[in-house]
């Protein structure tokens, strides 16, 4: 894709992502666009949207080489990168019960939402893959999956948004629900991780966790984001197990001839090695959080700018015409995944795994008097 002869063009089509990618981190810190919790990356599929629907037929073709060298090579590295922002003493915080139910959140949630995509005859890949941004840690489980699936850019960009529209809805209703007390039926420890386990984007669970518990004195702000990770670190068997699973239909659908290929993302598997490798670096640093570790600041900015690139380029190849194109039930589709039957499962399940392990206490106040204290929600 950088080939010689050709490598001007392909870095023209880069640097305009990259000028995208930079407009959208000075207007994630608007603090209007702080208080919604809209990250880089969202902001960036916004701005690449908005560029696909208005000057786009107006980029050189030479150019575009560039832009999906982004959604490939950059996108991958992001998420091998990613994995410095977890260690696997997150999951020992919370213990087994939490993994349990982070795993039956993935599962439910993907084979759910596959199933009710069918039903809604809406097409495969952007239920499997709206399904994976819900099941995981929304946008950047979309973009994990997207080179597994192979699908079109703008599938990537359509689940991408849809994730995130609902998953912004679900931040705002969440922190209502616990204030109005329809979640008085669970401990705090237990709405933290019903709120970890279901919530879509990693901001989406800060967000909710810090409008319900601002000073983290109740635990729920900080047990939610643990949960939340532990739901991220699924990411990379979720897409091994995707990758034989789709190989395997593949070749019974006949598109496949001679040996069988698995597609197996190597990425995932660096995404893995890079979580025990910041591990061992917190051990031998001897800090209590990533963000103590040497340089990992640095890297997680890196990071997340090379996602907003891969955003803001999937954001480029999508226009209305396309969501047309996915179909009338796609509007149906999210809203059922996120309040739907399995949602119902998720809460059970919490509240189930929690009572039964001794290992879920929280050293606060009843919840009745959070609740009824009437503290306000933070902007």
């Amino acid at each position: 894709m950088l080939e010689k002869g050709n490598r001007a063009n392909t870095l023209h089509g880069i640097l305009l992502i990259a000028l995208f990618s930079f407009a959208a981190f000075y207007i994630a810190e608007i603090p209007v666009v702080r208080r919604l919790s809209f990250s880089p990356l969202i902001v960036g599929i916004v701005l690449g949207m908005l560029y696909a629907n208005s000057l786009r037929n107006r980029l050189p073709e030479t150019w575009v080489p560039g832009i999906r060298f982004c959604t490939k090579q950059v996108l991958r590295w992001g998420i091998v990168l990613y994995g410095f922002r977890l260690t696997l003493a997150q999951v020992a915080a919370v213990g087994v019960p939490a993994v349990v139910v982070d795993l039956i959140v993935v599962t439910v949630t993907i084979l759910g939402g596959v199933l009710l995509g069918r039903l809604l005859k809406i097409d495969r890949d952007t239920a499997l893959m709206t399904s994976t941004g819900s099941a995981i840690c929304g946008a950047a489980a979309v973009l994990g999956a997207e080179p597994v699936v192979k699908c079109e850019g703008y599938k990537t960009a359509i689940a991408v948004s849809t994730v995130v529209i609902f998953g912004t809805l679900s931040m705002f209703l969440y922190p209502v629900m616990y204030r109005t007390g329809m979640l008085n039926g669970m401990t705090d420890t237990e709405v933290a991780v019903y709120t970890g386990s279901t919530l879509h984007e990693v901001a989406h669970v800060a967000g909710a966790g810090n409008a319900m518990d601002p000073t983290d004195a109740l635990g729920i702000a900080g047990t939610a984001t643990i949960t939340k990770m532990i739901r991220v670190m699924l990411l990379a068997p979720v897409l091994v197990i995707m990758g034989f699973v789709l190989a395997g239909r593949r070749k019974e659908s006949g598109g496949e001839t001679g040996k069988r290929r698995i597609a197996v993302p190597w990425f995932a598997f660096g995404f893995i090695g890079i979580i025990g490798l910041n591990s061992l670096l917190q051990s031998l640093c001897g800090v209590e959080t990533v963000r103590e570790i040497p340089l990992n600041g640095t890297i997680e900015y890196v990071d997340t700018f090379m996602l907003t690139m891969a955003m803001t380029a999937l954001g480029t190849e999508t226009s209305l015409d396309k969501f047309r194109q996915a179909g009338p039930g796609l509007s149906c589709w999210p809203a059922c995944s996120t309040s739907g039957w399995w949602r119902a499962v998720t809460s059970s399940r919490n509240t189930w795994s929690a009572c039964c392990s001794g290992r879920f206490t929280v050293s606060a106040a009843p919840d009745s008097r959070a609740r009824s204290s009437g503290a306000p929600v933070p902007e």
